[in-house]
């Protein structure tokens, strides 16, 4: 029974929609790849809602949300041809619905219900109105999605580095190589010809008909692939797979390439099951050209691929360069990387290097970066050199390859960031946005602050927003706020990307990771969109969290304390105390394994304590956990005398120290009998004293090396500071150590900061950083920074210079005037 086509114009779309009985019942089934567009493309889905049987059709072509680091760029080509895949399988592709119960069968049934049965329709001449009708409205909708194409999209090919060489022509497949057209009269006689003879035909002449029809016009191959007729040859060529010769089958899979055939096609089964045994009596050009015709079927071959990675590792000596890259490209879209072909791809690297042309040297570059090739820092270097000084002369799509190992790797190459800043600014506002984003992303990840390439982004990013996925929204935002830069046009800068936030918040749901990045990302440069915040503290969303393959209860941790810090006026959601509770602990313990043990910190703390007159001055820990970094906290009085506070550590640290203890008639006695009940541990502890200790408590003075070394500082001529006949110096002591009394005092939070807290090469805070001190000043600390390129040096030097540097640091009279 023949189901008929509709062809219904509604109101709300701009372009005609047409559709079939059966694919009603195919959208109300579901499948997987729908649900997938649906949650990826929100845009379509109220659209969509309204009529079941145009999910399909109404997928956008200039763009789609995809989670694949390799869309970066598309040819107008690869979208037309998508987009006559897109409809074909709209309009009744039975293999591409593994949801539908129709899948469960193979070629005949499958498809019959859904267009007119060959037998009976090719014939009858009334059929090919039909045909044509249906391509007219595919071409409607082609035309119309093509005029909604991103104007600003990159028109660079991904597989442009195989037009460089005339050798990549036997070894990978070109899909839009022009082509002699078969008339569409030709085509019907074959269809017509393989329903008649039902199976009869020879494997050559099997062969000869796929060559034929992958000829016809580009707009009927998505029609073609639905025929019952074509689906009968198909079933021919299972049956005759066996005979069918090497070069012939690879015809048939090229074929297949050229018509889009759907991955998961029953016939692409039995071609990828023959090739996997032909595998190794074929040559590596053949294994090659075959795996690049399954990558551009987009199906996914694992077997296969290990045959061909066994392949090459047998015969690598025997690579050519062409065979090598193209490999490499096969490598990066398989996204797994062979062990025992890492250090071979370095020496082979290496080996071309000089020989790659550019969009080669990008390409190997992406197989890198998808594949999570392990690189050296020396061969990283090596690609960078020959980079940097070509630049110009390269595609923006190559170069933004090499950014992304780059990235990856974690190696700085100043030449090549600074010619980067020459070059890239200019090209901005032609780049596609996930380029623009992964050139971003890159400068942040190395921590490498170019304003002229981060003004041109900012300037260039409204416009293009919405074409943001919500990982280029989050990471945008993550960027900007990790270089703490604010662009010229900030507020339209911000607002368009907070925007697109909320557009893509769907999409959060599942990728709850890139919500957290964005957030985190607006708080560096204190902006704190409260709506978003509480939809990211909510119960519901901090338990999707855990479901992510990201440890994400840091970010929370930290995104929630700083809108505690900054936004009092907050009512929104927050985390429950039982979390933080545990990220502290986790945060604390991490810090005394690995931060308060750096040499610096150490060197630091140890001279604070001497200086200042023992452990209860100073105290080493993270005044705020949820930044990940420690303080030294100081705490000084009006007048510049010290305040003891820490006295825990100070019992500590006398229990280990004190090793001489005067034996006296009252601590026998505590030792055999417990000590007395009316006395604190304080009074207990002051009578194991040694005399020498207790002069020196009572003094408030410092060591005596330390005396030594302070007395000939020229930093020290402040009134406060005493230097008795033998030059003894000391610190009057407070009027008091009793820590009951609160005098007005300043509370200095002293940085002792790494190269990791600023932008490379440069004196400029990170925006974790900025965030930190600034909460620390909302607190009422006072930031002391002892900056890494004037402590570190010091390091090295006299005890007498540190003491000198530090006591010009802490009694800073500017510091003073801030008690309060």
């Amino acid at each position: 029974m023949a189901t008929v086509l509709i062809c219904r114009r509604f109101p709300r779309l701009s372009r005609v929609t047409a559709f079939s009985t059966t694919a009603k019942c195919k959208a109300e089934s579901g499948s997987s790849k729908s649900k997938q567009e649906k949650e990826e493309n929100p845009e379509t889905a109220d659209t969509r809602s309204e009529s079941a049987a145009t999910i399909r059709l109404l997928n956008p072509l200039d763009y789609r949300v995809l989670y694949n680091p390799s869309a970066y760029a598309k040819s107008r080509a690869a979208s037309q041809q998508h987009a006559a895949r897109s409809s074909g399988q709209a309009l009744g592709d039975t293999f591409t619905s593994p949801g539908t119960a129709q899948v469960q069968h193979t070629f005949g049934n499958a498809s019959s219900q859904a267009f007119p049965s060959v037998r009976n329709a090719l014939p009858k001449p009334k059929s090919k109105p039909l045909l044509k009708q249906t391509i007219s409205v595919r071409l409607s909708a082609a035309q119309t999605k093509e005029e909604k194409r991103e104007t600003h999209d990159s028109k660079e090919d991904p597989r442009m580095f195989q037009k460089g060489r005339p050798e990549y022509k036997s070894l990978s497949y070109d899909k839009f190589e022009p082509v002699e057209t078969l008339p569409l009269e030709e085509g019907d006689s074959i269809l017509h010809s393989v329903a008649v003879c039902k199976g009869s035909q020879s494997p050559g002449a099997i062969t000869d008909y796929f060559r034929k029809l992958s000829h016809l016009p580009v707009e009927q191959h998505a029609a073609l692939v639905s025929q019952p007729g074509f689906n009968t040859l198909c079933l021919c060529a299972v049956k005759n797979i066996g005979l069918f010769s090497t070069s012939d089958l690879i015809d048939i899979l090229k074929a297949c390439v050229r018509l889009v055939v759907p991955p998961t096609h029953p016939l692409l089964n039995a071609c990828e099951s023959e090739f996997c045994q032909r595998a190794w009596d074929m040559n590596l050009d053949q294994v090659l050209l075959v795996a690049d015709c399954w990558r551009c079927l987009d199906r996914s071959v694992p077997s296969y691929l290990s045959i061909l990675f066994s392949y090459a590792n047998m015969h690598w000596k025997d690579l050519t360069l062409p065979q090598f890259v193209q490999l490499l490209y096969i490598i990066g879209e398989g996204r797994r990387t062979p062990a025992d072909l890492t250090q071979k791809m370095e020496s082979t690297i290496l080996k071309y290097l000089d020989s790659f042309t550019l969009e080669e040297v990008g390409a190997v570059c992406l197989g890198l970066f998808k594949s999570l090739s392990g690189i050296s820092d020396h061969v990283m270097r090596k690609i960078a050199d020959r980079v940097y000084l070509q630049m110009e002369d390269m595609s923006t799509y190559a170069l933004v390859n090499v950014l992304k190992i780059l990235r990856y790797s974690r190696v700085d190459h100043l030449p090549l960031l600074k010619e980067l800043g020459k070059v890239i600014p200019a090209r901005i506002p032609t780049v596609n946005i996930q380029g623009i984003m992964h050139i971003t992303l890159t400068c942040s990840s190395l921590h490498y602050f170019d304003e002229g390439i981060m003004a041109a982004v900012a300037m260039s990013l409204p416009s293009k927003v919405t074409y943001c996925r919500s990982k280029d929204a989050a990471k945008f935002l993550w960027s900007f706020g990790c270089l703490d830069y604010e662009p010229p046009n900030e507020e339209e800068f911000y607002s368009s990307l907070i925007e697109q936030m909320h557009r893509k918040l769907h999409e959060f749901r599942k990728f709850p990771e890139h919500l957290l990045t964005g957030l985190l990302g607006l708080a560096f440069v204190k902006r704190f969109p409260e709506d978003l915040i509480d939809y990211a503290l909510r119960d519901e969303f901090v338990q999707k969290t855990r479901g992510s393959k990201y440890e994400l209860k840091k970010d929370l941790f930290t995104l929630s304390r700083s809108v505690e810090i900054e936004c009092p006026s907050y009512q929104g959601s927050r985390l429950p105390p039982q979390l933080y509770q545990e990220m502290t602990e986790m945060v604390l313990n991490f810090a005394e394994q690995e931060i308060y043990v750096r040499h610096e910190i150490v060197e630091a703390a140890s001279l604070l304590k001497s200086m200042l007159g023992g452990p209860e001055y100073v105290k080493n820990h993270m005044i705020l956990p949820h930044t990940r970094s420690s303080d030294l906290e100081v705490h000084l009085a009006v007048d510049g005398h010290p305040i003891p506070f820490n006295l825990k550590d100070s019992i500590t640290d006398k229990k280990l120290k004190d090793i001489g203890v005067s034996l006296t008639d009252d601590l026998m006695t505590q030792l055999i009998k417990g000590r007395s009940n009316s006395q604190s541990p304080v009074e207990v502890e002051s009578e194991a004293r040694t005399p020498g200790q207790e002069r020196r408590k009572e003094a408030g003075t410092p060591h005596a090396g330390d005396r030594a070394a302070l007395s000939g500082g020229a930093l020290l001529a402040d009134a406060r500071l005493q230097v008795g006949p033998k030059s003894e110096l000391c610190l009057e002591a407070p009027p008091s150590l009793i820590l009951n009394q609160q005098p007005r005092q300043v509370k200095l939070a002293i940085q002792v900061s790494n190269r990791n807290h600023y932008c490379y090469c440069s004196k400029r805070l990170l925006g974790l950083h900025c965030l930190k001190r600034r909460q620390l000043q909302q607190l009422g600390y006072v930031v002391v920074e002892l900056p890494f390129w004037e402590w570190f040096p010091l390091l090295k030097r006299t005890r007498l210079e540190k003491l000198s540097y530090l006591h010009y640091k802490v009694f800073d009279p500017a510091l003073l005037s801030r008690a309060g």
